[in-house]
């Protein structure tokens, strides 16, 4: 196995790895309606959801340094652009594994606080939900599609893997993109059957994706051809 091979292949576990991490940074303690009176019975959610969360960040800027090398030979530019957005993406994922530890200090304060004083933390748990959900699935998604979008450009121009599978990218990014803005406008909320639905087809993507770097890997001898060809017909 040369180097750009073993590259692929690791960037498509790492990418597995980010999807399983993804699912297990979710708490579903969180999405109840009145959810800060469960927090004290679920601390071990909110903790795995924290050391899961912040599994992602190797796991999403691992894959983009891994394919680096070899997607700079096509357009480093794009290239460039795709890695930063990784880095931004890295950043918002830190931003919420910090928030996590918060629902447990308001979780504690709840149970020790009375009548009075619960109305007042509920409305407190309202607005740090509110942060965290803006930051994992409006920042933090867009960061990345936007990342995406460059990766797919990239890929479909190389025909480093097959032009559906970019076209596939392409589409799913932009699908994605536009869940996280309805929840910025506040037009759905998170894991909802809409939203879930508009993230599907970007989430089977990423996993045919994956599958494809571990097996196949790019085939870096197409985009040299067509670069060849290119160059005749000038």
């Amino acid at each position: 196995m040369n180097a750009n091979r073993r590259a692929t292949a690791i960037a498509g576990a790492l990418a597995i790895v980010g999807m399983i991490a993804g699912m297990l940074s979710i708490v579903p303690a969180l999405e109840e309606p009145h959810y800060p009176d469960l927090i004290s019975a679920h601390e071990s959610q909110v903790i795995v959801g924290a050391a899961s969360q912040f599994m992602m960040i190797p796991a999403y800027v691992g894959f983009a340094l891994y394919l680096y090398p070899t997607l700079r030979t096509e357009n480093e530019a794009l290239s460039l652009g795709f890695l930063g957005f990784r880095l931004i993406a890295a950043t918002f994922h830190l931003v919420g594994v910090i928030l996590l530890p918060l629902f447990l200090v308001l979780g504690q304060e709840f149970s020790q606080a009375g009548d009075s004083g619960a109305p007042h933390l509920e409305a407190l748990g309202e607005l740090l939900r509110t942060a965290r959900d803006l930051v994992n699935h409006v920042a933090l998604i867009i960061s990345l599609c936007l990342g995406d979008l460059l990766l797919f450009c990239i890929l479909y121009r190389s025909r480093f893997i097959p032009r559906w599978l970019s076209i596939w990218g392409l589409l799913g990014a932009g699908s994605a993109m536009s869940a996280s803005f309805l929840v910025l406008f506040r037009l759905t909320d998170v894991v909802t059957p809409l939203y879930l639905a508009i993230n599907a087809p970007l989430a089977l993507q990423s996993l045919v994706l994956a599958i494809w770097l571990i097996t196949r890997g790019f085939d870096t001898k197409t985009s040299t051809t067509g670069h060849q060809h290119d160059g005749r017909r000038g």
